[in-house]
């Protein structure tokens, strides 16, 4: 069953995030995940949203989600991005 993590971030020091932004594909290709969505312009239909940007990255089951974000690359590059972005970060499965 496919896994999705979904991250919601309202930047911080825009420079720190730009930095994990710049190495982001070059950990990510690593991994089995696909990135579907990394946008800076989201049109909010209803409700408030308080935030920048939303990543949505599709993985074929948990584990493969769960080696991609335990990993010592992506641990590496993601003191930038805690640095850079307040995140909401979900993990969410699929339907098939």
């Amino acid at each position: 069953m496919s896994v999705y993590i979904i991250a919601q971030l309202k930047f911080t020091e825009r420079a720190r995030y730009d930095r994990y932004q710049s190495r982001f594909m070059g950990v990510f290709t690593k991994f089995k995940g696909r990135l579907l969505v990394a946008d800076e312009r989201p049109v909010v239909l209803e409700g408030e949203w308080p935030r920048d940007k939303v990543v949505i990255m599709e993985f074929p089951d948990a584990e493969a989600a769960r080696e991609f974000q335990e990993s010592p690359e992506y641990r590496e590059i993601a003191v930038d991005r805690k640095a850079g972005a307040n995140a909401v970060v979900l993990t969410v499965r699929g339907l098939k």
